[in-house]
């Protein structure tokens, strides 16, 4: 506060700057608190028309009234604030107006957009560049394996939130994060710092402000931290310690200072005379001397954050040295014009395109972003004498340089913690020995990590390795992982135990369709061999021994031909097997509305036309199968990726086109779901001919089975995944036969009696 009203008086005495014009302030205490900047803020502009507005202008006429105000202003510009939370709700109520907000103290990267905040700038830099210098910082001396403390507010949440993504990105690890409460008790402070010791990180970041750090570091001392350059303001010394406690307006924060300085009360403090009656405290004179005391307040020999304030002064000065055309000749020459609107916005793009050169040859300018140069100093926090912390320059960090030209330590001057020094290290793990690799533990960063020997395919010949090599194609790791030999090849075999049980099946089944069909033969001219409809039976017994068939052409080496054959066959042999049962649903239904008069139904679905419906309902199905074969054909292929797991190259078909099956499939399905719905709406035939239940029961079995069949075998690995479809294939088949034909043969060879034409049509009695 200070620093600010120094800039202004001194700016007002300079006749070079503003000439003609005088800069006035009104100061607010946003307590850090969002509520309380609010409040302060609404307060600073409903006051600026009637106290002390931010630009005066001085009656040419008579130069001894330089105090007197002759023009009102409207705030043209706010100076702060010094935490970033505040600053955020500030700066966004500002910027719709065009008010400028230069904040020195306020570091987080949130405030760079210029979306939310379009009149926000800074004579302090960001935390992008903080977290630029920080990463560099411990990367430089080799510390990959920190931790991170911080505070709640936004200026920690953002740093380190940043602080960690750019160090993962340099290959370091976030070994903890530990949170300072707003106002931490001894036991809290104690219990952080316990923490920090006991932890295997040596080295901690930390994203917060001195006072939130004194405390912790008494407890642990040795610091390494950045903060902003500091200067000797000339005369800045001499200012402060000729301010002397007064009641006029403005000086309430001095006179709370000057209190609690010299442990008194000031008299002209009104409300705390019942202190001075009951002799509570002593009275201030007013005329003690800050020369003898000894204060942070008087120690301005490196003054930082107070610097960043008084560039703010200056930039608004040389903004508003071009804003009200300061340097222009004519009837006012020498003077500055006054007329100018601060409402349209142009006061704030000239103070964005400030750009001069200070008293300490810093040229102080703001970036497209608002931003400054970013300049820091390295501060070594070294313990002088009991609670006692003196902040030692050690180095400094120029993010506007050249890569590898922004870090400059002076290592010597350095002392660790426990005044060692030597640099500390902060290390996890050791690396591993050769043959091994580095294993991340679980709920662990990455730098702690175990030395696990390489998995099969893989193998390791150094020191430190992070990964193991693979092996090259169709190779594989030897038993002691340090080099790599051929793979063995693995497909569903037909001496596998697996396709000893596969092809067994597929023969019972294929067997039990020719018995069927022999039992169906003989006796094909019995009534419930005509009534189920003789040459579609037949028709559909075949397409089941090729739906039992294909399964063989599964197992074993995959080939050239066996490749191109084995989806197709498939997928041919079950829609002709469906497209049997759709013609068999469909006669079924109709048979029964014969009985009506006036049907046609018999008439109208004849034989011809069942042929039709089978040929026509298997031709998109072969012509899906010939176009996929003969456009995108699947192929042999010796599949790598699973030497990694298995140890041996599996051997597949290969797919080049993915959506061939799965059309194939869809098709099926759709042929599958219209028997379904046909077959329920035939459920509630006569008992003694109701093959429409039998249909639907065999479809339900179908659904399930391949249902099931897509999440197997998109799961499965390797000769897996065939095992899955043949497994598919055969049940589905057995479903369909055991269903369908199974009843008839029962009543063929076990009930003969009931195999006459009087049972067919509901008349027999048993």
């Amino acid at each position: 506060m200070m620093a600010m009203i120094f800039a202004v008086e001194e700016i007002n005495s300079n006749s070079s700057l503003l000439p003609g014009v005088k800069l006035g302030y009104w100061i607010m205490n946003s307590c850090n608190h969002i509520h309380n900047s609010l409040q302060a803020l609404l307060s600073l502009l409903g006051h600026s028309k009637a106290v002390s507005s931010v630009v005066e202008k001085t009656a040419e006429t008579d130069t001894n009234q330089s105090s007197t105000c002759l023009y009102y202003s409207p705030v043209p510009a706010v100076i702060g604030l010094a935490s970033s939370s505040p600053t955020r709700a500030v700066a966004q109520t500002l910027g719709p107006f065009n008010i400028p907000l230069v904040s020195y103290f306020a570091t987080c990267t949130c405030l760079t957009d210029k979306r939310l905040y379009p009149s926000f700038l800074r004579t302090v830099p960001s935390d992008l560049f903080q977290v630029r210098g920080l990463v560099n910082l411990v990367t430089y001396f080799g510390w990959f394996w920190v931790g991170t403390l911080g505070t709640t507010d936004d200026y920690s949440l953002y740093g380190i939130q940043a602080f960690s993504i750019q160090f993962r990105k340099e290959g370091g690890c976030v070994a903890y994060h530990r949170t300072i409460p707003t106002s931490p008790t001894v036991a809290e402070i104690k219990e952080i710092a316990d923490k920090l010791q006991s932890s295997t990180a040596r080295v901690v970041v930390v994203f917060a402000t001195e006072v939130e750090l004194l405390d912790l570091f008494l407890e642990v001392m040795g610091t390494l931290g950045f903060s902003f350059p500091g200067v000797n303001i000339p005369g800045f010394k001499e200012f402060l310690l000729n301010i002397r406690p007064s009641p006029k307006p403005g000086m309430e924060f001095f006179n709370m200072f000057w209190e609690e300085h010299f442990g008194c009360k000031l008299e002209f403090e009104s409300q705390r005379a019942k202190d001075y009656e009951a002799n509570i405290v002593a009275v201030c004179t007013g005329s003690e001397d800050l020369r003898y005391t000894d204060s942070s307040y008087s120690d301005v020999s490196q003054v930082r954050i107070s610097y960043n304030v008084y560039k703010a002064v200056y930039a608004i000065a040389h903004a508003l040295h071009k804003f009200l055309k300061c340097d222009s000749t004519g009837l006012n020459e020498g003077l500055c014009e006054m007329h100018n609107s601060f409402a349209n916005g142009q006061f704030l793009q000239d103070l964005k395109m400030v750009n001069f050169t200070n008293q300490f040859d810093e040229k102080v300018y703001f970036d497209s972003n608002g931003e400054p140069v970013p300049l820091y100093d390295i501060i070594n926090w070294q313990e002088s004498s009991k609670d006692k912390i003196s902040f030692i320059k050690v180095g400094s960090y120029d993010g506007s340089a050249p890569q590898g030209q922004q870090l400059k330590i002076v290592k010597n001057t350095i002392v660790w913690t426990k005044k060692e020094s030597q640099v500390p290290v902060s290390q996890c793990s050791s690396p591993c020995p050769p043959g091994s690799r580095q294993a991340t533990r679980q709920g662990e960063p990455k730098c702690c990590f175990d030395c696990l020997p390489c998995a099969d395919g893989e193998i390791s010949n150094q020191t430190g390795s992070t990964e193991c090599t693979k092996c090259h194609e169709y190779f594989w790791s030897d038993k002691e992982k340090v080099k790599c030999v051929a793979g063995l090849e693995e497909f569903l075999s037909f001496y596998d135990t697996m396709g000893i049980i596969l092809v067994a099946l597929t023969l019972l089944g294929f067997l039990l369709t020719t018995i069927i069909t022999i039992v169906f033969h003989s006796f094909r001219f019995t009534p419930i061999v005509k009534a189920n409809n003789s040459e579609i039976s037949f028709l559909l017994l075949l397409s089941l021994k090729l739906c039992f068939l294909c399964s063989l052409v599964f197992i074993g080496q995959p080939s050239w031909w066996t490749c191109r054959l084995r989806q197709a066959a498939f997928g041919i042999s079950f829609v002709l097997c469906l497209s049997c049962l759709l013609v068999k649903t469909i006669v079924v239904l109709l048979a029964f509305r014969t009985n009506v008069p006036g049907s046609r139904g018999r008439k109208l679905f004849g034989t011809s036309q069942q042929r039709i419906l089978i040929i026509c309902a298997t031709a998109p199905q072969i012509c899906l199968c010939s176009g996929w074969v003969l456009g995108a054909p699947p192929f042999p292929f010796r599949n790598p990726n699973y030497q990694a797991s298995t140890g041996k190259i599996v051997v597949e078909c290969k797919e080049p086109w993915p959506p061939g099956f799965y059309l194939l499939l869809g098709y099926i399905g759709l042929l599958a779901f219209v028997c379904l719905l046909l077959a329920f709406f035939g459920r509630k035939l006569p008992d003694t001919f109701n093959e429409a239940k039998f249909i639907t029961f065999s479809m339900l079995i179908f659904w399930a089975v391949w249902i099931s069949f897509i999440p197997a075998y998109v799961s499965s690995p390797g000769k897996f995944s065939v095992a899955v479809e043949i497994f598919a294939i055969l049940a589905s088949s057995f479903g369909l036969l055991l269903c369908i034909f199974i009843p008839k043969c029962y009543i063929i060879l076990l009930h003969p009696e009931r195999n006459i034409k009087k049972g067919m049509t509901g008349k027999y009695q048993r």
